[in-house]
């Protein structure tokens, strides 16, 4: 366990969007931390292991120990990470802008993420792709609608939220597995403003200390 007041250490893996989306919170809100890079795909995967698994029994990342205590589940983390060093703030005070922002966050963290992660490709074989692509199309056609209720410059109005945090790494997962992508617009041009942003390129997955050299930016 990470002592309190010790610097945080977050097990992530290069290409884990569920990392990425706390790598970019860590970033905005100026937090330093050291990385333990979890392979997920190496020797079977270390995030198998029982060393990891004793941290994390759901044997996945990402992990973040920091203040004493050992937190799981990026949007949780997430969540800590804001109530407990707020500014730049990334969920608003408006309360209904903060519902919309959470709403738009499970979408993506837990309506389409969890059906096109590596563990579940795992068990598709040949039709992995065909299978990760119908799960994104499917949920970016209704994020394409709900967006059009709740965007500004960014998901939900014109400051970067959690929201932004989910879309752009599932946007990423999508471009990886030749999503079409013309059919969401508003996806798209929130993407590329929230892609000129330092925080969003400091955290991506080509520039981390574990990207292997043919995925370096």
């Amino acid at each position: 366990m990470c002592a309190a007041g010790a610097k945080p250490v977050l097990y992530t893996y290069f290409r884990s969007s569920c990392s990425w989306r706390v790598r970019i919170a860590l970033a905005l809100k100026g937090i330093a931390y050291d990385q333990t890079p979890v392979n997920l795909v190496k020797d079977g995967g270390q995030q198998l292991s029982s060393e990891f698994q004793a941290m994390n029994p759901m044997q996945q990342v990402p992990v973040l120990k920091i203040d004493g205590v050992t937190l799981l589940q990026s949007l949780a983390i997430i969540e800590y990470l804001e109530e407990t060093r707020p500014n730049p703030r990334i969920l608003p005070l408006d309360p209904k802008k903060r519902a919309q922002v959470r709403m738009i966050s499970n979408h993506i963290a837990s309506g389409i993420q969890p059906l096109q992660n590596l563990s579940v490709l795992q068990q598709m074989g040949e039709k992995k792709l065909d299978w990760a692509q119908h799960c994104i199309s499917h949920g970016f056609k209704a994020l394409e609608q709900i967006l059009q209720d709740t965007a500004g410059r960014y998901c939900v109005g014109n400051e970067v939220t959690m929201a932004d945090l989910c879309l752009v790494p599932q946007v990423y997962n999508a471009e990886r597995f030749k999503v079409d992508l013309t059919p969401y617009p508003t996806i798209s041009r929130i993407n590329k403003a929230l892609l000129e942003l330092e925080a969003f390129q400091t955290s991506h997955p080509s520039r981390q200390p574990d990207t292997p050299p043919e995925f370096k930016a």
